[in-house]
């Protein structure tokens, strides 16, 4: 399905390793020595390319994971695997996870894709990287900031850049990975919260670091940072907060 290529290809420079990392070609759709293992993966629609193919094992001394993308035709191969049982499944846009099959190297596997039942359900598999992308940056006439009895933007905010100085190099990233499931979802041991804001807010407060994180938040214009953060945050309790969500 070209539209999952398509999407993958805008992902950035950081999935091009990936996508790069087991070629495919023509003569590759068997694996070709006993340390491969290879396959076709199909959809309700047909072959199903651009899906990566995911093979886990536990019985090396430490878990070892490799993963591999499907070529146009749906056809992948996991080469040079240690001799081991391997969990093998399909994961891609617009998917959810297959049901992992057992494998060892030199066997033939075809896989089955699975389609999501709703946007939100495929969004789960989304990478850390791609909801980070989506956290709304105040807009460059916000800067510089004019304080609590202007437009409530720090005044130590002197442009948008700072603002995403103190977002990454010198702030939220140097600790946490945003945009993953743990930063996202607000444990529903916090309570009961209106808006999502409040609940980022509640969050930061909690556990052995929550000084550092408020002295952090304080940096930025404060509610408007939290708001956000909520953004894409969706309390359990608030089944009206929306997901921002790509259209396929």
């Amino acid at each position: 399905m070209k539209t999952r290529t398509a999407i993958f290809g805008m992902m950035g420079a950081s999935f091009a390793a990936l996508l790069c990392a087991a070629p495919i070609t023509a003569a590759s759709a068997q694996p070709a020595a006993a340390s491969n293992i290879g396959g076709v993966v199909t959809g309700a629609k047909g072959p199903e390319a651009g899906v990566w193919v995911i093979a886990e094992t536990r019985d090396l001394p430490t878990r070892y994971v490799k993963i591999v993308v499907t070529d146009d035709q749906g056809r992948y191969l996991i080469p040079d695997l240690p001799k081991g049982t391997y969990d093998i499944w399909v994961r891609g846009y617009g998917l959810v996870d297959s049901p992992k099959v057992k494998a060892q190297p030199g066997k033939t596997l075809d896989l089955k894709a699975v389609a999501a039942t709703s946007r939100a359900a495929a969004a789960e598999y989304y990478p850390a990287q791609y909801w980070y992308s989506m956290l709304k940056v105040p807009a460059a006439n916000l800067f510089p900031g004019t304080g609590p009895g202007g437009n409530g933007m720090s005044q130590q905010m002197q442009d948008q850049g700072m603002w995403l100085r103190e977002l990454k190099t010198d702030g939220c990233v140097a600790c946490h990975q945003l945009g993953d499931k743990a930063t996202r979802t607000i444990p529903t041991a916090l309570g009961h919260f209106d808006t999502s804001a409040a609940a980022w807010e509640r969050r930061l407060q909690s556990g052995q670091a929550s000084g550092p994180m408020m002295g952090a938040i304080g940096r930025f214009d404060t509610q408007r940072a939290l708001a956000a953060f909520g953004d894409w945050t969706r309390p359990p309790c608030q089944a009206t907060v929306k997901l921002a969500l790509p259209h396929f």
